[in-house]
């Protein structure tokens, strides 16, 4: 059993997120996250009840500032797209990436979740997670969509 030393809320924290809903076919994004302030981030996302012929997409996108500046895909970050045909509703999917894989030399520091839901209404979301804080404990990066962290 490992030991307690740090509540994973010290060492994580929600910095994005596309709401839970039955979504229409459109693109939804994340804010643009700043990745000066953590070394990694995850993104879940999460596929519900998917729409007759329904698809769901997903791919993180990188930009020079967090207004979207130069926005462009991250390179190898889209996930093999998931479809109503495919059996793949209530399945997840999971992206991973480290600040060192954006466009560096050329000035990119943030990262967005772009998921895309195709063809017919369907029951979506995605939380992105922030890993290994550069400064302070990571609950301090929470997104403002945080009610609360309980730790027992």
């Amino acid at each position: 059993m490992a030991m307690k030393t740090l509540n994973p809320s010290q060492v994580s924290a929600v910095v994005g997120v596309i709401d839970p809903d039955a979504n229409a076919a459109a693109t939804y994004t994340t804010a643009w996250i700043d990745m000066a302030d953590w070394s990694s981030i995850m993104a879940i996302i999460l596929a519900g009840t998917l729409g007759s012929s329904g698809t769901l997409d997903a791919k993180l996108e990188q930009a020079q500032d967090g207004s979207g500046t130069g926005a462009k895909d991250v390179p190898a970050s889209a996930i093999a797209q998931l479809t109503q045909a495919g059996t793949d509703s209530d399945k997840q999917a999971i992206i991973e990436c480290w600040g060192e894989d954006l466009d560096l030399a050329n000035g990119f520091t943030h990262v967005r979740l772009s998921m895309t839901v195709g063809t017919a209404t369907s029951d979506s979301g995605a939380v992105v997670l922030g890993f290994d804080p550069r400064y302070g404990p990571a609950s301090d990066g929470d997104a403002a969509t945080v009610a609360e962290i309980v730790t027992v």
